[in-house]
């Protein structure tokens, strides 16, 4: 049986077609920059100074910074009893860049689990980032600000800002809001089948199946 597939047309009529969408992929990047000035306008709420389980010790928010004044952190999902990190989390960090790029523009990178310290740091080790990683697991730093909900984790990005000794948040996202923060749906999103997840408008006879069940840890694969 042959696979649906997209209909074929010469090289110029490809081109028309591909001019056509370009129009629409233009109108998107600007509508994506009057989105980015927004966030830019969004005002700022004090955090509080929370303290931390780190590698070498109890960490406070602010020391995350580093030596920057803007801060992006990944709430990632490892609830205290699970023995591995989430797998939708862990295509995140893969995702995340060498973060030498954001020190130019002043931004440190960090991540904060529930689990306890020594968990992070072993799968941490299995998964070979090399990104600070901190447990909430001894204070209320996930359910004072939502990440975690009833014993559940809820996954996200949050980003804050530091002037002087007081932290202030600026921005989170959760859901399909951190994917503009990730290369691997922007791929997928470009080939012929997409996602192949049916919540997709695809064309008849496209494979489709239920969200989130192709995708793995990357030593799972």
């Amino acid at each position: 049986m042959t696979r649906a597939h997209p209909p074929i047309v010469d090289r110029a009529g490809w081109q028309r077609a591909r001019d056509e969408l370009l129009a629409a992929e233009k109108e998107h990047t600007r509508a994506g920059d009057r989105l980015a000035a927004r966030r830019r306008r969004l005002p700022m709420t004090p955090v509080g100074d929370y303290v931390f389980a780190g590698e070498a010790g109890p960490v406070r928010l602010r020391q995350l910074f580093g030596d920057a004044s803007q801060l992006v952190v990944q709430h990632f999902m490892f609830h205290p009893d699970a023995d591995a990190g989430c797998p939708s989390c862990s295509m995140f960090a893969d995702n995340v860049p060498p973060t030498v790029h954001f020190g130019p523009y002043d931004v440190g990178f960090a991540r904060v689990s529930r689990a306890p310290i020594d968990k992070l740091q072993a799968y941490r080790r299995r998964m070979g980032w090399p990104e600070p990683w901190v447990s909430s697991y001894h204070n209320d730093f996930n359910t004072d600000w939502g990440w975690t909900v009833d014993d559940a984790e809820i996954p996200g990005v949050s980003c804050y800002l530091r002037v002087g000794e007081e932290v202030y948040l600026t921005y989170t996202t959760t859901g399909r809001g951190v994917e503009p923060l990730m290369s691997f749906p922007g791929y997928l999103d470009r080939v012929a089948y997409g996602r192949q997840e049916t919540w997709e408008d695809s064309p008849d006879g496209w494979p489709q199946q239920n969200p989130y069940q192709r995708g793995a840890r990357r030593d799972e694969y």
